[in-house]
């Protein structure tokens, strides 16, 4: 039976460099994928694009083809990733010229298709019920979560790069396995083992001892080098998760699960472009050191539906801090509290919401009663306007001479808020297309 061995690059956008090297050097991969957009990533690189029209990709986008575009093409691995976010013809522009650069022969498609902003308006946005043109001018980018289709097409046409904008997590990695093994459309079965390779390789390390580690409870050896993980995948889509010897963390049946489960309301029915996957008869068995076996997996008939993440400005985030230790340190940063909020009331319904909180005694909301050495007061506030923003930061440095005894290390921030909302789309409403890089300026 013929296999694929596909890799993992990244997980978000700011992920670590170096063990996506070593897949591409030593991983023997036929490909490398890269996942590296969240529903914020890309409202905020549509507001980059709205700055400058050249803009809107993946910042590392550069840096990570210069790791990793020498050792892809000697060893002839291709390449997949979302890192277009909010333009991916131009980070196809930019890949083809580092490619250039290099001195190397690769082919780049930029797949488009995902930015449905001109055919929402009348959607209904599941958070508040009311139309997507009721934001109005507040409304900034509108991006259908597309499946395989774009990338498929774009790896039939003999791209070794291809660039997505918002593609779903899975579809990045279902995509060549549909080509690769020339699955059909309709085999909901290998779609769903396709999409479930997809959703346990998406987060990098989170499947080989990344965000696992709990000290003396769930120990990872070598954490510090953590190796990013890798699929054998056969005809049938069931595969062996696995990672490269020599590098740290672990692949474990504990592993696996926690990445099985992140992320999903109803194992039986994972919504996706073209499938929903059903998780809930998956086997997942250890066969040997960080070798774990996933089978069970299968599919249903797509909804037809796609979700769409909208992106909407939402005002201004004004945020101080500062800190107090020693005796009674909780009482003085109770009271720094205070008094900003009480200096803060004269802006009236400028602030929409205000949070004053102690890091590390009741930010999360879990109610501490012990009595630290220190404590950190952390105010937010989101505001109508950027002024009102910059006043949060200002009231908190003045605690410095206006506030409680022995306040330090004060840091303030302020940033336009660009919030998220969803909403569904009629997937025959969507034209997804792709093209070579010699086609890109057409």
């Amino acid at each position: 039976m013929s296999m694929v061995r596909i890799g993992t690059g990244a997980g978000f956008q700011g992920d670590r460099i170096g063990p996506a090297v070593d897949l591409a050097e030593r991983g023997a991969l036929d490909f490398l994928v890269f996942e590296c957009l969240a529903e914020r990533t890309i409202a905020l690189a549509q507001q980059a694009r709205l700055a400058d029209p050249s803009a809107g990709f993946d910042p590392l986008l550069e840096r990570r083809m210069r790791a990793v575009l020498p050792a892809c093409a000697r060893n002839g691995t291709r390449i997949v990733t979302n890192m277009g976010a909010a333009n991916p013809r131009a980070a196809a522009e930019r890949t083809r010229a580092v490619v250039r650069e290099l001195g190397l022969t690769l082919s780049v498609a930029a797949v488009t298709g995902d930015d449905v902003l001109d055919r929402i308006g009348e959607c209904t946005l599941t958070e508040t019920g009311a139309p997507a043109r009721a934001l109005g001018a507040r409304l900034i980018s509108a991006n259908a979560y597309i499946g395989v289709s774009g990338i498929v097409e774009a790896l039939e046409a003999g791209a070794d790069i291809v660039i997505c904008g918002r593609a779903s997590d899975p579809a990045l990695f279902l995509a060549p396995l549909v080509y690769r093994f020339g699955w059909a459309m309709v085999d909901w079965e290998r779609l769903g083992r396709g999409t479930l390779v997809g959703h346990l390789l998406e987060c990098s390390a989170q499947i080989t001892g990344g965000y696992f580690a709990d000290p003396g409870v769930k120990d990872v050896p070598g954490l510090a080098e953590v190796g990013f993980p890798l699929a054998e995948v056969s005809e049938d889509g069931n595969a062996v998760i696995t990672k490269l010897p020599g590098t740290g963390g672990l692949v474990s049946r504990a592993t696996c699960t926690e990445q099985l489960l992140y992320e999903i309301h109803d194992p039986a029915r994972y919504l996706q472009p073209d499938v929903v996957a059903d998780f809930s008869r998956v086997e997942l068995e250890e066969i040997g050191p960080d070798r774990v076996r996933v089978t069970g997996g299968s599919g249903h008939t797509s909804t037809g539906q796609l979700k769409v993440s909208v992106g909407y400005r939402d005002g201004w985030r004004g945020e101080g801090q500062i800190s107090y230790a020693g005796a009674n340190c909780v009482a003085r940063g109770r009271l720094a509290a205070d008094l900003v909020r009480q200096r803060l009331s004269d802006l009236g319904d400028r602030i929409l919401e205000l949070r004053a909180d102690l890091i590390g005694l009741d930010a999360v909301g879990l109610g501490g009663t012990a009595q630290p050495s220190e404590v950190r007061l952390r105010v937010a506030a989101r505001c109508a306007d950027q002024e009102a923003a910059q006043r949060v930061g200002e009231e908190v440095e003045s605690l410095y001479l206006c506030g409680p005894a022995g306040g330090g290390g004060v840091s303030r921030a302020q940033r336009e808020i660009i919030a998220v909302a969803s909403t569904l789309l009629p997937a025959a409403s969507v034209t997804v297309q792709s093209a070579l890089s010699e086609t890109l300026g057409a």
